[in-house]
């Protein structure tokens, strides 16, 4: 099969072409960063260098592909400028007149927890915004929405926070649960798709590793890093606020955050999640991601 992937070969991208390449399917992987060429090769990947801003290349990078997978670039929420849903909005619609100019069937896109929603998800309503514009493409297009929970790797945010206060603290902690999902196992949900399409036209299928409270967190983290009673406490909404803003976040981009956070109870975030809860977990756990997570904390 003959497979596109955009986000370049990120904590995604590059397991998931590597299990894709050792199935014998013929990849493709999509980067702005001519650098990136040799490292794709090395997978057995072919390389297609340019911007998914550029309808053009794009649709000449899915021509031919029986299957395209599209995620929404990372961005950079420092940037004071950044429009966040315009920019959305420009490459999701980029996607879906490059899916029906190339005459692609199939597309699998990385979305979110979260993305069943328009209101009270915070930033993760901008997933809601791609899937929108996916849904309108055409009935004889298979579209699949992976939506996994709340990344291992964000947790590695928290490592400055330990270091300078001895612990960690969000509008979310304590013994609320939640679910964790490394990308390792993402790719291998993706994969799963790719060699056994569904019937349904909008498939979504949730992705998870591990769900644990903040409790658990922190004693699993704190144990890998020498810390065996951290603890991970609840602050408000406007402490949340506060210190993103101190940390430089544009500040819509600071309060979308917040009322991401601030759903974390499942109240909100998971209530689709839990009425399609998946049959079996990823294989990563906690437990194997405090082991990455103490070595960044000695670098860091």
């Amino acid at each position: 099969m003959k497979i596109v992937l955009t986000g370049s070969i990120g904590h995604i991208g590059k397991p998931l072409a590597q299990i894709l390449v050792d199935k014998g399917h013929a990849v493709t992987v999509i980067s702005s960063n001519p650098d990136k060429e040799t490292a794709i090769q090395a997978l057995g990947a072919g390389a297609a260098i340019g911007s998914i801003t550029d309808l053009d290349f794009l649709t000449a990078a899915f021509t031919g592909a029986d299957l395209v997978y599209t995620m929404l670039p990372p961005e950079n929420y420092t940037d004071q400028q950044l429009d966040l849903e315009g920019r959305v909005r420009e490459v999701v619609n980029n996607y879906k007149q490059a899916i029906l100019k190339s005459g692609v069937k199939r597309v699998i896109h990385l979305s979110s927890i979260g993305a069943h929603r328009d209101t009270r998800n915070g930033l993760l309503r901008f997933h809601h915004i791609a899937e929108t514009i996916l849904r309108e493409l055409p009935e004889d297009i298979q579209v699949s929405f992976m939506r996994p929970t709340g990344f291992y790797y964000n947790l590695l945010g928290y490592i400055r926070m330990i270091k300078n206060q001895g612990l960690i603290a969000a509008n979310y902690g304590a013994d609320d649960i939640v679910s964790w999902v490394a990308p390792a196992d993402i790719a291998a949900a993706i994969a799963e798709i790719v060699e056994n399409p569904p019937a349904a036209n909008h498939y979504v299928r949730y992705v998870v590793s591990d769900e644990l409270s903040c409790n658990e967190t922190a004693t699993i983290l704190g144990k890998a890093i020498g810390i065996p009673d951290l603890q991970w406490i609840r602050i408000s909404d406007a402490e949340m606020l506060n210190g993103l803003l101190a940390a430089g976040l544009q500040p819509q981009l600071a309060k979308g955050l917040t009322e991401m956070y601030s759903q974390s109870n499942r109240a909100v975030l998971y209530e689709d999640y839990e009425q399609h809860r998946p049959a079996r977990f990823g294989k990563i756990k906690m437990k194997d991601f405090a082991k990455d997570f103490a070595v960044a904390f000695v670098k860091g």
